[in-house]
């Protein structure tokens, strides 16, 4: 494993994301891969306080309530740091459909919610809570007091955002440096080596955009985070298949590429897009997802894979939009 460091905490390289845990991946599953993961080196874990709502008989804390089981039985709160994020959950006083209604990032919600994360996850401080997704309803004043009240208060060791678009985050940044309050260390955005379509529609989430991405390269204090790095198996399994927003005249040429320097590196598709996100500039930390646990070591293989200069150099030009049409196919 290698390390790196978010904010003033140092972390894996990989984050193992625990969306599924305590829902659609038993518990004894669930304890095996994060038994696993820890095993192999890595330190930092990925939840929040919705996973899975949209599961029937789950209220969308399960991941949240597994992940404290098992630093409890494991005694791993000191060696493990530990994400969550707020904001997401449905609200039913807001409606019935999602995610119109989830709770926002207003003050009230946001200093809740924090209180009943730490609650479930057994620990006295979390290490970092994001914003899961923006609230254009809530002023970026009162949320970046919100998060800076609860790492005055010793709740939150740092903060982070999702899902917000760059000018929200740099504007984030800017009222929390105007005002003293702790800025946003991490943002966590879906990102993948394919490029997604000029005009792809993702919702509520937020692709990483070149502009994020050159901010952070002169930021070292702000990581960016990837979820979605793997397209949800797309890159290896055939039987899985590419989101319609990755779909355009360019992306034959980009997985030409992927499988190129894979085959070249004794590699799978899925650790060259991984190594990739991790060795460019700003190194981008990939939150991954897995059921198994030959997917998770599969990923966890990708850390200690170099891709050369040469090799990264065809990924990004198949990756130029100047060069391929934008139309959708």
């Amino acid at each position: 494993m290698r390390y790196r460091m978010l904010g003033d905490r140092q972390v894996s390289a990989l984050c193992l994301g625990t969306l599924p845990f305590g829902t659609t991946v038993d518990e004894a599953t669930s304890f095996a891969l994060l038994d696993r993961f820890v095993e192999r080196g890595g330190t930092f874990l990925d939840t929040a306080n919705c996973y899975c709502f949209w599961v029937d008989g789950s209220r969308g804390d399960d991941s949240e309530a597994l992940l404290g089981r098992w630093l409890a039985e494991r005694g791993a709160h000191d060696e493990i740091a530990v994400a969550t994020k707020l904001g997401a959950l449905p609200d039913p006083a807001r409606g019935a459909e999602w995610p119109a209604n989830r709770q926002g990032l207003g003050a009230e919600v946001v200093a809740r919610a924090a209180r009943e994360s730490r609650e479930r996850l057994g620990v006295e401080r979390i290490d970092l809570l994001y914003g899961h997704v923006d609230d254009p309803a809530t002023p970026v004043e009162e949320t970046v007091a919100a998060f800076g009240a609860l790492v005055k208060e010793g709740i939150a060791a740092q903060v982070g955002i999702s899902n917000q678009s760059t000018p929200r985050v740099v504007r984030s940044r800017q009222v929390a440096a105007e005002t003293g309050s702790a800025p946003y260390a991490a943002v966590q955005q879906r990102h993948t080596y394919l490029m997604p379509a000029p005009d792809a529609d993702f919702d509520y989430q937020v692709h990483a955009d070149q502009e994020l991405l050159d901010y952070a390269s002169s930021r070292p204090e702000l990581t960016v985070l990837a979820y979605g790095p793997l397209v949800n198996g797309a890159y290896t399994d055939p039987d899985k298949e590419l989101q319609a927003q990755y779909r355009h005249a360019g992306t034959e040429r980009q997985l030409d590429a992927l499988r190129a320097v894979a085959e070249e590196a004794g590699a799978t598709a899925n650790q060259v897009a991984l190594a990739w996100l991790m060795g460019g500039s700003p190194s981008v930390l990939p939150v991954i997802g897995v059921s198994g646990l030959a997917q998770l070591d599969e990923a966890l293989d990708a850390v200690e894979l170099n891709l050369t200069t040469e090799q990264r150099e065809r990924l990004d030009q198949a990756r130029r939009w100047n060069e391929i049409s934008d139309t959708v196919v």
